[in-house]
């Protein structure tokens, strides 16, 4: 379909179909750039922070910081900051623990930047289209009733076609962005599970004495 096709094309289906096709583009920017996202943040990525967590088991716990250290991918940055604050003599076991969790919903906001954004578009596309139909149906009963007697139904039938195309076009939007919404939220659950088990495995390991327990050695 060329240029003059497609503007014809929209045409047709009047303003609705004109805001549908800008929501296909920004839903199609959304996905490429949230596939990019996850790709620059490691969001598939985990081999580097198991290695981590098995070496700070092992009471190696320099080399596994250093591992994790300047590594971009969601469960390596929450594991170093599960460590660096375990290792921390200022904090107590409880401060320790809910600064890590602190630290993972800001991760995690940044991995679910953008799923509000494909939400709302999987949810309206099809009420414009919806809406865009209606519109279209009242012009084409307006029509005909101004025809009067002389009705001819080809150009009923025309309009009613012609109105449907907004709702096809809406559905054809919402469905992918819908797809795209439930897969990238499985991905950043799946992520979600394996920080939480990383950051489980860093604060029962043994190894570092807590805070408040070298206080209470020192005190007795």
């Amino acid at each position: 379909m060329d240029t003059n096709g497609l503007i014809d094309f929209l045409a047709r289906g009047g303003p609705a179909l004109w805001l549908i096709a800008v929501l296909s583009v920004v839903t199609l920017a959304l996905i490429l750039w949230k596939v990019w996202r996850f790709v620059v943040t490691g969001a598939w990525a985990g081999q580097a922070t198991g290695r981590a967590v098995t070496m700070w088991k092992a009471g190696q716990h320099a080399e596994a910081c250093d591992l994790l250290d300047g590594r971009r991918g969601l469960r390596a940055r929450l594991a170093l900051a599960a460590m660096r604050n375990r290792s921390d003599t200022a904090l107590g076991s409880a401060a320790a623990r809910e600064e890590t969790e602190r630290e993972a919903k800001r991760i995690l906001n940044e991995a679910r930047g953008g799923l509000r954004a494909l939400e709302l578009i999987a949810t309206i596309a099809p009420l414009i289209g919806l809406l865009g139909t209606v519109l279209g149906m009242i012009e084409a009963f307006q029509a005909l009733e101004e025809s009067g007697n002389s009705a001819d139904p080809a150009i009923l039938a025309g309009g009613i076609w012609e109105a449907l195309l907004t709702t096809a076009a809406g559905m054809a939007v919402a469905i992918p962005a819908s797809m795209a919404l439930s897969w990238f939220e499985s991905v950043v659950e799946r992520a979600q599970a394996d920080m939480e088990d990383a950051a489980t495995q860093v604060f029962t390991a043994p190894g570092i004495p807590e805070a408040g327990s070298q206080k209470a050695g020192r005190r007795g």
